[in-house]
Parts: structure tokens; sequence; C-alpha cells
């Protein structure tokens, strides 16, 4: 029997707010590996408890124990801790960027690493990424250079997406990065699609396709959901159960009384849960999933379970609407010292090398943010020219917007024309 969740107590708001202790009593976490992997080819029903339960592979004593262990490298533990250092220490550098006044906006995503970094393993060229706005760990761990993702927030002259996007909505063909989207959900239709196309041309690529919890209540993600179910692409849909949207509680969402893994059960899609703070579990799950879509068993659907550390955003103050010590309190601990302890513990790792891992990453993430600021940064006027926006709509420049281009450049010129003038004039 599957150590299943017991029913959740129900709750509409959280189980805390700012002043009280944290409570995650909740939260059912079974022993690192007690939950069985079954063989990728089993039908749906008979996995259907591993969608109330919670895949592990880290003990609290940092081993890797049960059936989902991956059996990772010791190199390739430390690229991926490397990996998540790097992360964390580029979401720093950019949000303190934010609060300079050089880029408008920043997204951190402080506690979530290992979902991002562990599926960055799994993947391989020609597969197909459809993130939400807290994977930039998936382009750090696949090498996508930090000086271009660093000009794409600070929306500069260098900016590859040319001031068209915002900030943290990046996009790369070359990495099989599809363009973030601001609007919820739109992932998983986007990713089905995708995977659809792939299967009707006979490839063998596997789509990705990644929301968080809050998204689930949008009826793009049951559109999904159906078109999995009925067709049957290789494609791999994740949500993301970070505990809280911008201000509200999972529960908001529908969390409180099932699982979000449990709604793609409903569909008949493999579903399982597990730990998102665990980079072993991440990379053993997803392994299974993606040998199944590539095989062309079908879809499978993943509750990741992990904890937003940071703000929402730049534009959001988490310590209005929770305990101000709930992430430090979160029953799955840091992803990164996590796998710090199971480095240690294989004897692979120590504090000095940690100490000079750490000092590397951020010599490395400050040598790139000093470039990408030298292209230009929202305190000067080094930005991607306005009139490009007419570029690459259609494969030849269409009359109308031709002159609205040429509206919008003498537009330009009588500001810059005013702007001398003022300038000349002034004693």
């Amino acid at each position: 029997m599957v150590d299943a969740a017991p029913p959740h107590r129900w709750l509409l708001g959280p189980p805390a707010r700012p002043g009280d202790e944290p409570d995650f009593s909740w939260l059912h976490v079974p022993p690192a590996g007690s939950v069985g992997r079954p063989d990728p080819d089993v039908p749906a029903g008979d996995v259907r408890d591993l969608a109330s339960t919670l895949v592990r592979v880290l003990d609290d004593d940092g081993d890797a124990v049960g059936p989902w262990d991956p059996h990772l490298e010791a190199d390739e533990l430390r690229q991926a801790l490397r990996s998540m250092l790097a992360t964390r220490a580029y979401d720093a550098r950019m949000l303190s960027a934010q609060r300079q006044g050089k880029t408008s906006f920043y997204v951190s995503s402080t506690g979530e690493e290992a979902v991002s970094v562990g599926q960055a393993m799994v993947f391989r060229p020609g597969d197909m990424y459809f993130p939400t706005y807290r994977q930039q760990g998936f382009l750090i761990a696949r090498g996508y250079p930090l000086v271009t993702m660093m000009c794409q927030v600070l929306s500069n002259e260098k900016d590859p997406l040319r001031g068209r996007q915002m900030p943290v909505m990046y996009a790369s063909r070359d990495a099989g990065f599809f363009s973030v989207s601001g609007n919820l959900a739109t992932q998983f239709v986007q990713a089905v699609g995708w995977a659809m196309a792939e299967a009707i041309t006979g490839g063998d690529a596997v789509a990705f396709g990644t929301v968080g919890e809050g998204a689930t209540a949008e009826g793009d993600v049951h559109h999904g959901l159906t078109f999995a179910a009925v067709y049957r692409p290789p494609v791999v849909l994740n949500i993301v159960n970070n505990q809280w949207a911008i201000s509200s509680f999972q529960t908001v969402a529908g969390g409180g009384e099932a699982t979000f893994a449990q709604r793609g059960t409903g569909y008949g899609l493999h579903s399982l849960r597990a730990d998102g703070n665990d980079l072993l579990a991440v990379v053993g799950v997803t392994r299974w999933a993606v040998e199944r879509a590539r095989a062309g068993l079908g879809p499978t659907l993943v509750e990741w379970v992990t904890y937003r550390g940071a703000a929402h955003s730049t534009s959001d103050d988490p310590s209005r609407y929770r305990p101000a010590d709930e992430w430090e309190a979160w029953p799955l601990g840091d992803p990164v010292e996590r796998l710090r302890e199971h480095l240690v513990r294989l004897g692979e790792w120590d504090d000095d090398r940690h100490a000079a891992l750490l000092a590397r990453v951020d010599a490395d993430v400050a040598a790139a943010a000093a470039e990408a600021e030298s292209y230009g940064t929202l305190l000067d006027d080094r930005h991607a020219d306005p009139r490009t926006m007419f570029d690459d709509v259609h494969a030849e420049l269409h009359p109308s917007l031709r002159r609205q281009r040429d509206q919008l450049s003498a537009e330009l010129e009588a500001r810059s024309a005013g702007r001398r003038e003022d300038r000349e004039a002034a004693p």
C-alpha cells in the first residue's frame, strides 16, 4: 500500500497569517523511499495512489533511498548544485537591479530551483519546454548565457527580444525554451498542441508544460488535460505547487480537499505527486514521465510540492499575508541545502569546496551583470529602437504597418528635435 495523505482539512485561507506560528500540520510527508516505482507502461488506474502521496528520494540524513533514485554521478550532482547556486545568485543580482531602477520588474525562484534544474537534466535537444516565470534555472542549467538573460531583463540594446516581452519572460528557440506567457495556464494547451504535432509528424521529442497551482483554476488547464487524455501526446505536464499565489494560499485554487495531481487522475492520466525540493526526486520522476512519452505511452501529470521562499515578484510584499519565518519552517527544506548535504554524505563535498564554488558563482554573475549593464539599463536611453516592433510581424512588411512605422518615426524625430531645442535654449 502507498503511504497516502490523509484527507485534507478544509481551509479556504492559509492556516497561519503574519504574527502566527507557521503551521504545516496539514502536509503529510511520507518517509523517503517508501513509494514504489511502477513500470512506465502500467495502466493509469494502477498508479492512482501516486497522486495522493509524495515521491521522495533524499531522507532526513541526506541519503538517497528507494526505487526512484536516479543514481546520478557525483559530477552530475555537483553541476546541479552549481546551477542551483547560480540561479539563486542570478535572482539576487536581478532583484538588486530592479530596486536600483535598472529594470522595471523581476520574479525570483527562491526555493523552487530543484524543479527547473532537475528537469533541465532530463531534457534533450529537440524537446520543447513551455515555462512559467520561475523557470530561469532551466536556462542556467542548460548553459544559456547569463549576459543574454540579463540583457532581456534590462531591456537594453542587446535584448534578444528587443523589448517586446516583459523582463522575465525569456524565450529561445535554440534552447527549446518557448516564450513565457503572462496569461495564466497557456502553457498546458501550448505544450499539448506541440506534442500532438510532434506525434503526428513521427518525431520522438517531448514537450514539457509548466503552470503554478493557482493557474489550475484557469480553463486552459482543463482544455489541455482533455486533449492530453484524448490524443495521448508525448507531454509532461507540471504543476508547481509553491503554496502561494501573489497573496492567496493554494486552497483558493482548490488544493484543500484534494491534491492537484488528483485532477489528472480524473482525466484518466498517469498522475504523480513528488517532493519538488528534492533534486533526485525531480530527476527520477521526470525520467519516468519522459520514458513514457518517448515510448508512445502518453502524457504524465506531476504535481511538484515546493514553497515560494521569495516574494511573488518585486510588486509583492509577502510579510502582509504570511508569517515572516514560514519559509524557514517549510518541512521539505531548502533544495540547495538538501543537495549539498547529500554530496557531503557521499564524501564528494565539504565546506571549503562549497565556499569556493559560491565565490566562483558570485564572481561569474557579477561579471555577467557588469557586461549586461554596459549595454544599457532603464536609467539611460540605450534600449531597443521602438520602430523595431514592426519587424518580424510578416514576411514582408504590410503597407498599413509601414504607414504606422513612418508615423512613429516622424513622432520620435519631432520629439528628439524638441529636446535639442530645449537644450540649446537653456541658459
